[in-house]
């Protein structure tokens, strides 16, 4: 960091601080004081008591109230997301979330770890139709990265198994990430609620710039439409303490949507959307001679590793609410979508070869979902079906750049189909005043065809195509008890199923750091059985919940070596050979000390063992994401205008490693992962009702830390200015 940038960042630090002193000497000597002119009522007042969404969805899949859901989630608000954190990406978002370990092996990769699992374990849910796809792979990956989180409305977060209503993947939690919509007002003059929006950020240390624009107007009286573009640039990560800029990090994306809402009638509802994310360069420099040894990690062999994305989600749905016609149906929902994804990696290898891989997965999908309240309790019932068309391709490339090698296949097997059927039902009923049921099934059937398996067709070891299917049923029963209106008990039991998909059975590509992952037909589904008991209560001014969780592993599909080599490179495959367990405690709470001081914090608590089916001993999970707490103080002026809030981070160091943890010495140290504590300062004022600023000063202290599992370390001392502007 030179010295002109570093004498910039304080200054607006100081000019930061001196404001939040200044703030706080005058709300001191207005306590005893009259209200000033327009002062809220209390009813605005007590909006930073209680947290802006107190409803969800994906709890029990219909609006719920989130004290009545009988499992452990989350709900992170608009302005959570865009002002108080002002968050880079989707899987940041997730970073003070108890229990969620945000690995990233690059800055366009980042991978959330719920409840010890990430990749194909963890389900991202659009608008409620499903990311994840036949192609998706295990580990840390991408693709949470697509999302953009400037077009959200909210972030609703279900920690654990939730297979029984979403299906195969959704095993260490599941997020649905919900779009927002525009605002159709009934009106002859074709008025919508908002107009023009502008949002921009800058940060320092991860030397970006973000802007959106967005308009939302009316298309006719009953009908709405909102538009949007976001563009990100980022240059080279400046690191904190002496590791200082990071080279070769940076990359640029560009992404854009459309919405539009139509009411043809009272009870109908109908939603038109496209989304296009284009992600360029997102470079993997852990792996290459750019990257910068930190505590005693490798440094990569490639010249360069960089990869493209594309995603593009078009959809319809439509909700219909029937108020006259019927007595016992209550909602249905009906959902069609046709969604691509492409990935491209261009990686230059240590003699200069460039090799060109990716595939291009194209998903269409659809769910029918219907709720009904019967004398048996409120029915949810449903199918979904989703079918994943995947081409692939790989191409090397010599020094002078002619073509030397070009396979038939990419990193999964090319001309493959993947299907994936589920149909459940759940059912809410009460046992006595105080007691909810919510019991739900599902029955899974998933279905891998793939013509080209064989990555060389002309050497001695053939592959056939392979055609297999994978059938499961689950079950969850789960309860509330209310102990007052104010305090209850939630837990229970939960089945999760995760088939295999084409990434498990097809895959040939480099996997970690420096192993070649070859085809594995014949794996069977996993199967995984948590219990959780927790415990939310709002008593006073103290808001909090605690739970613990034990999710028993059965059959998880891991990579083991061969013993054989390619260029030199272990090869490793896949199995059923691993059990295990993975449990843990997780806790968050606020208190408001003043009508406008509030205190927050979060603890979670994580261990867990499978088999290593190498040395057939028990091993730390892969990843284990070590002991994380959260302490903060947020204080609000009394008109509500303005805010300040100071965090403190702490996360204990990590050295319980798998065997292949500890062989990945490009991103974990040796012995393991450091710990770190890092502090924080944020703060916001509303110029005019449509008119917000927003400050932050993350990193003071500017420490070198990397988040555990990841391929490089964090931002150092960084400062973000933003303002979202409507009009």
């Amino acid at each position: 960091m030179s010295l002109d940038m570093l004498s910039r960042e304080y200054v607006i630090a100081l000019l930061f601080l001196t404001g939040f002193c200044t703030l706080l000497n005058e709300s001191q000597g207005q306590e005893t004081g009259a209200p000033p002119p327009g002062d809220p009522p209390q009813e605005t007042k007590a909006e930073d008591k209680k947290p802006v969404n107190t409803t969800i969805v994906i709890g029990r899949r219909m609006e719920d109230d989130i004290f009545e859901v009988p499992s452990t989630v989350e709900s992170l608000s608009e302005n959570f997301l865009l002002r108080r954190r002002a968050y880079r990406t989707l899987p940041e978002a997730l970073a003070e979330v108890p229990g969620v370990l945000v690995q990233k092996t690059g800055r366009g990769q980042g991978s959330p770890y719920l409840r010890g699992f990430t990749g194909f374990r963890t389900l991202l849910l659009v608008d409620g139709i499903r990311l994840n796809h036949a192609a998706m792979r295990s580990g840390p990956n991408q693709y949470w990265g697509t999302v953009d989180p400037l077009t959200l409305d909210r972030i609703e977060v279900f920690k654990g198994p939730a297979s029984v209503l979403y299906g195969s993947d959704a095993i260490g939690g599941t997020v649905n990430a919900i779009s927002r919509s525009p605002v159709v007002l009934d009106s002859p003059y074709y008025r919508s609620e908002d107009g023009s929006r502008f949002y921009l950020r800058h940060s320092s240390a991860e030397r970006s710039h973000t802007s959106r624009y967005e308009t939302n107007f009316a298309v006719t009286r009953n009908s709405a439409a909102l538009l949007g573009l976001t563009s990100r640039n980022f240059g080279n990560l400046q690191a904190g303490g002496a590791t200082g800029s990071l080279p070769g990090t940076g990359y640029d994306e560009f992404d854009g949507d459309a919405k539009m809402v139509i009411y043809p009638s009272d009870e109908l509802e109908v939603v038109i959307a496209l989304q296009s994310v284009r992600m360029n360069n997102a470079p993997r420099t852990h792996s290459t001679i750019l990257s910068r040894s930190w505590r005693g990690t490798t440094i990569g062999s490639d010249l360069q590793r960089d990869f493209d994305q594309e995603r593009r989600l078009a959809y319809v749905q439509a909700h219909w609410e029937p108020q006259n016609s019927s007595d016992w149906l209550n909602r249905v929902t009906l959902s069609l979508s046709a969604h691509q994804h492409e990935e491209t990696e261009y990686r230059v290898l240590s003699n200069g070869k460039l090799r060109r891989q990716g595939f291009n997965d194209t998903v269409f999908g659809s769910f029918l979902q219907a709720e009904s309240a019967t004398g048996i309790g409120l029915m949810t019932m449903g199918m979904e079906y989703y079918r994943d068309s995947i081409d692939s391709f790989f191409s090397e490339y010599e020094v002078d750049g002619s073509l030397g090698v070009r396979r038939p296949r990419g990193p999964v097997a090319d001309d493959s189909t993947y299907d994936l059927l589920g149909i459940y039902v759940q059912d809410v009923f009460d046992l006595s005043e105080r007691l909810e049921l919510t019991a739900g099934g599902r029955l899974n059937y998933a279905s891998a065809d793939a013509q080209v398996v064989d990555p060389d067709p002309a050497d001695a070891n053939v592959i056939d195509p392979l055609s297999e299917t994978f059938s499961a049923a689950v079950g969850s029963l789960r309860a509330t008890y209310r102990i007052d209106d104010n305090w209850n008990f939630y837990g229970g039991v939960s089945e999760g199923f995760r088939a295999p998909n084409l990434s498990d059975l097809t895959r040939f590509d480099i996997s970690r750091s420096g192993e070649v992952e070859v085809p594995a037909p014949g794996l069977e589904p996993e199967e995984y059985t948590s219990l959780e008991l927790g415990t939310r209560f709002s008593i006073g001014e103290l808001d909090a919940y605690a739970a613990a969780h034990h999710t028993f592993i059965d059959g998880l599909i891991v990579r083991f070596p061969t013993g054989d080599t390619i260029d030199g490179m272990p090869v490793v495959t896949k199995d059923n050979t691993s059990d295990g367990f993975v449990r843990g405690l997780e806790l968050g709470g606020s208190l408001l000390l003043s009508e406008r001081m509030k205190i927050f914090g979060a603890l979670a608590w994580l261990e867990g063992e499978t088999d290593n089916p190498s040395t057939g001993t028990d091993e730390p999970l892969s990843r284990l994401m070590p002991l994380t707490g959260l302490l903060g103080m947020r204080w609000t002026s009394r008109d509500h205008t303005w805010w300040v809030e100071g965090t403190l981070t702490m996360v204990k160091g990590q050295d319980k490693l798998s065997a292949r943890d500890a062989g990945d010495t490009q991103r974990i140290p040796p012995g393991g992962t450091p710990g770190f504590t890092v502090y924080s300062l944020r703060g916001g004022k509303e110029l005019s009702e449509n008119f917000d600023v927003f400050v932050g000063l993350e990193n003071i202290a500017n420490k070198d830390y990397r988040l555990h599992g990841s391929g490089q370390n964090e931002p150092g001392l960084n400062v973000i200015i933003g303002l979202d502007c409507k009009f």
